[in-house]
């Protein structure tokens, strides 16, 4: 039986990783999100797909951010020292970040969390996202075609200038199908129609997801109706982003009963049968 990363998980919860990280990009994408590249010791890069990092931001004028911000990996290049996030700009916090200027330091604690499981088994991994969820699912799309799977990333966004990774995914090799409100093939309905032909047709036995309720609820049906194996990258508000303050907890169903985990600690990923 497959062993997910929460299985064999032996990270241990300390000690922690807190560095300065020198901004080296700190750039818009569009007119909503930015790309963040820091320098970061090799410590920090010891990391997997779906992890996250817990970034300090600094008040700035009116902006007064209390707590960290935790952020999804968005890459990792070991050799180059670098490490990426891809963010909206929503509040304080983020605000804070857009501030920041190359040469700037940048308080980082990470990474933290339980990633992604990559079955050796898996012959052709579907991701699908919205926005920024993406983000978070490229390193996996990375890590898969590191093995030289077979990779599909359905892409969503309100319109086409706000679909975000695609050229990225692209770039790693991987097959991109766009999806717009605009142009009317965004809603449950369609995305459902097509991943379904995607399972018949090209024997996709793999589903990962991030952020969305609508997308994890429908990939949580298309997984337990033919069985294929299917985790979800969760997004909830943090403050400690270790497991103590217990501000994350959400119902899970594990082990044949309702437990309460913590996103930060026990996930942010959790197997798709899990979440109600």
């Amino acid at each position: 039986m497959l062993k997910t990363n929460h299985e064999l998980s032996s990270r241990p919860a300390f000690p922690l990783h807190q560095r300065t990280c020198e901004v080296k990009v700190n750039d818009p994408v569009n007119s909503q999100y930015r790309y963040l590249v820091v320098s970061a010791p090799d410590e920090l890069l010891d990391c997997e797909p779906g992890q996250f990092f817990h970034l300090l931001c600094e008040p700035e004028g009116d902006d007064q951010p209390f707590f960290r911000r935790p952020m999804s990996i968005y890459g990792f290049d070991r050799d180059r020292g670098e490490l990426s996030f891809l963010y909206k700009v929503t509040g304080a916090g983020t605000r804070s970040l857009a501030s920041l200027r190359a040469g700037d330091g940048l308080d980082v604690v990470g990474p933290l969390g339980v990633g992604f499981t990559l079955p050796e088994d898996m012959t052709h991994p579907l991701l699908v996202a919205r926005g920024v969820g993406l983000a978070t699912l490229a390193p996996l799309a990375r890590a898969f075609r590191q093995r030289g799977v077979k990779t599909t990333a359905i892409c969503s966004a309100r319109s086409a200038d706000l679909l975000m990774s695609v050229e990225l995914f692209e770039a790693l090799g991987v097959r991109v199908i766009p999806v717009t409100d605009a142009d009317g093939n965004s809603g449950t309905g369609a995305i459902e129609a097509l991943i379904e032909r995607l399972v018949a047709e090209e024997k996709v036995d793999g589903l990962y997801t991030c952020g969305s309720k609508r997308l994890t609820t429908l990939l949580k049906r298309v997984s337990s109706s033919h069985g294929i194996f299917g985790e979800v990258a969760l997004e909830q508000h943090m403050a400690c982003g270790v497991g103590v303050c217990q501000a994350c907890v959400l119902p899970f169903s594990r082990d044949g009963r309702t437990q309460d985990l913590r996103v930060c600690r026990d996930g942010p990923v959790f197997n798709l049968t899990e979440v109600l």
